[in-house]
């Protein structure tokens, strides 16, 4: 049995961990394993609610094409049952729209054209033959500025050229950089006065007009506006939910156990739930501890008798004082403790005791000699 750690109480095996952390990049590895552990806990958590509700999967499509597994489905089944949210008002929505309108304006258009030279090589000899070819290009056009769709049809290297070297109406992002910066810096029906390079070569450039974005009006992006509210809503839904399940499952210490193959072991008596049953667990805990462990069991006497109480309410208190205050570190070391055992709630009282009654350092006087 591998080793397995508690996270947001759900008893994980270390494997299952170290594998899942390949799909979490992270700064650290140790990042990527807690965003691991907390996904595969999570999981766990929502297939776990999915069974007590009696879900059965009906796997859908995406976009792509791609089919959800069973798993997918069952949790995408749970958050659609659990989680509803109100759909945004039009005063909502009508506050988002007037906190930033240019948020809802339309992209500016571009009309271009250009020649492209292509360098007939990768050394710098062809880039400079295709820049001084370009520049010839230039300097024809300013002195017969009606030939620039003719020499894009015979000069141009684009298929482009075809149609007088027209691009187009272009948006931002639809060529290289330092071609829509070249653009960006002439007036309409204006040919640059040099020649710019991209990856592809160089480039004669004629911005034929520019067409400014307009400011959509409220009416036609409300359904916009109302789709994002809404989806930001059931995200924070979402989110809350997720918590709540797994602030109920660290209440009870270790609610559910993954299995070697990544199931989830439904109905099993978590240890928060054996621990619990305190009276069950004190009373066969004397005679088992004297056999298990002799020295605990004397030094638990011992503390007992010490604190004026009986062993069983010795054993409770501290039982007690755990359950309230461990965290998903001490669930994980109470688990490797019960791993194994024939009884594993006498086992991990065996734990607690055992913390609670470290033997003590020795401790040394040095003596100075004179």
């Amino acid at each position: 049995m591998s080793a397995v750690i508690v996270v947001d109480g759900v008893a994980l095996p270390e494997r299952l961990v170290a594998e899942e952390a390949q799909n979490h990049p992270a700064a650290t590895p140790e990042a990527a394993r807690q965003a691991a552990a907390h996904a595969l806990a999570i999981k766990a958590l929502l297939l776990d609610r999915a069974h007590h509700l009696g879900l059965a999967p009906q796997p859908e499509m995406d976009e792509d094409g791609r089919e959800e597994t069973p798993e997918e489905a069952l949790v995408r089944a749970v958050l659609e049952v659990e989680i509803d949210v109100e759909r945004p008002g039009e005063a909502e929505c009508r506050r988002v729209y007037d906190s930033a309108p240019e948020r809802f304006r339309t992209p500016p258009l571009t009309q271009a054209s250009h020649i492209l030279f292509a360098p007939k090589g990768e050394d710098e000899a062809a880039w400079a033959a295709a820049q001084s070819a370009a520049r010839a290009a230039v300097a024809e056009l300013a002195v017969h500025p009606h030939r620039f769709a003719d020499l894009a049809e015979t000069l141009s290297d684009c298929p482009s050229k075809g149609v007088g070297g027209s691009l187009g109406q272009l948006s931002p992002g639809d060529l290289a950089a330092e071609v829509e910066a070249g653009l960006d810096r002439l007036q309409d029906g204006e040919t640059a006065p040099e020649p710019v390079r991209s990856r592809f070569g160089w480039h004669v450039l004629r911005l034929e007009r520019r067409i400014e974005g307009r400011l959509l009006p409220f009416e036609h992006v409300l359904p916009r506006i109302a789709l994002h509210l809404e989806s930001r809503s059931w995200t924070a839904a979402a989110a809350r939910y997720v918590s709540g399940l797994a602030a109920e499952a660290r209440e009870q210490g270790v609610a559910l156990s993954v299995t070697e193959d990544g199931g989830v072991a439904f109905g099993a008596l978590s240890l928060g739930d054996l621990l619990d049953d305190q009276a069950a667990v004190t009373a066969r805990l004397e005679v088992w501890l004297d056999e298990a462990d002799p020295a605990l069991a004397a030094r638990a006497r011992e503390t007992a008798a010490t604190s004026g109480v009986s062993l069983a309410d010795f054993v409770q208190r501290e039982v007690s004082a755990f359950l309230q205050g461990a965290d998903d570190e001490g669930w994980t070391r109470l688990i490797s403790a019960a791993q194994g055992s024939d009884d594993p709630a006498l086992a991990c009282v065996r734990a607690i005791l055992k913390s609670k009654l470290k033997t003590a350092a020795r401790t040394y006087t040095l003596i100075r000699r004179h």
